[in-house]
């Protein structure tokens, strides 16, 4: 009696899986050099490693090569984008592209300052029309609506100190203008000794200070004594809003933005406007329309380039209006 041949392992059915694409060295000395010598968060090296890989991909198809490439062979690959991007919509393939040529720029950069190169393909390149994208805003009214709907959570002992972290969260995020990254991952350290500023680390590693409105220092102060609830005991982290079962051991992004979403439907406001990025709008707006000077906003959002701040001056048309009809002798009727 024959043995009977032991089972194989089961085939999977349908294609085989793709071989998983690698980038070149270069690559990955470029992706190295942004993270060691411009502080490039984990999410962006990995963003501009993915738009490499693509045009790497591409070139490759036709016999060609991401480090020899020409200016002819960058066109072929924006119009082919071009082309895939186009069930997007214009603005979205307008973004893909622009965003892929920047990552295409500072790569051929870096290999002409490497000496890898002797000239860059990519400057002859002309950047895709992207028109004025203005931000998401909500009212001053719709933001204090927000603040107002914590209150249903303080009604319910069992919840007291889930609002009290989600009031200090927002009055630190409207009252300072941080980015969503920065606020759920400051360190308890970060509260100065008085208690009324913090101190910000930014992109790029780069520290600032941002001061804390009154209303931000009483919610702060209210939620410390509550604050051990979110950590498991004795693994104490030292965030400023740690939790529990976050693998970072601080509130992800992902959760507060999930908290602010319930919070507008009890605010009655369409949850789709509201982010924490839309609160950081509303920030830089409020305190424009409210005569802030620029280069102070520039400074509290931590923009390394004022132009970036300036996409909120378009709220100051109806204050200048009202100032110049108001103020301006010409403006004035004569009796």
């Amino acid at each position: 009696m024959t043995e009977a041949a032991a089972p194989g392992p089961k085939r999977r059915r349908g294609r085989p899986p793709a071989p998983r694409l690698l980038p070149p060295p270069s690559v990955d000395a470029f992706l190295d050099m942004l993270v060691a010598e411009r502080g490039a968060a984990a999410n962006t090296r990995e963003a501009y490693g993915r738009d490499l890989l693509d045009l790497n991909r591409f070139l490759e198809s036709g016999g060609g090569a991401i480090d020899s490439a020409v200016t002819e062979d960058l066109r072929a690959y924006l119009g082919d984008l071009s082309r895939r991007e186009g069930a997007k919509g214009g603005r979205t393939g307008a973004r893909t592209a622009a965003r892929r040529l920047s990552a295409m720029r500072q790569y051929y950069r870096f290999l002409v300052s490497e000496g890898r190169r002797q000239d860059d393909p990519s400057a002859a390149l002309d950047s895709p029309a992207l028109g004025r994208s203005l931000p998401k805003l909500l009212s001053e009214a719709e933001v204090e609506g927000l603040i107002g709907a914590i209150a249903g959570l303080f009604a319910d002992p069992e919840r007291l100190a889930e609002g009290l972290r989600l009031l200090a969260l927002l009055e630190i995020l409207y009252g300072g203008g941080l980015r969503v990254s920065e606020l759920v991952g400051l360190p308890l350290s970060a509260l100065g000794r008085d208690g009324r500023a913090l101190i910000v680390r930014g992109k790029g590693d780069k520290e600032r200070l941002v001061p804390l409105s009154e209303p931000a220092r009483d919610a702060i102060a209210a939620y410390l004594p509550h604050r051990g609830v979110f950590f498991v005991k004795g693994r104490d982290r030292g965030f400023l809003f740690p939790s529990r079962i976050a693998r970072a051991g601080s509130l992800t992004r992902q959760r507060f933005g999930q908290l602010l979403k319930d919070l507008a439907i009890e605010a009655g406001i369409e949850p789709s406007r509201v982010s924490p990025h839309v609160l950081r709008h509303a920030f830089a707006t409020h305190l424009l329309s409210h005569g802030a000077d620029l280069r102070s906003v520039q400074t509290m959002l931590g923009h390394a380039d004022i132009a970036t701040t300036q996409i909120y001056t378009h709220v100051l048309g109806d204050r200048l209006q009202s100032l110049v009809a108001s103020a301006h002798p010409l403006a004035k009727t004569r009796s």
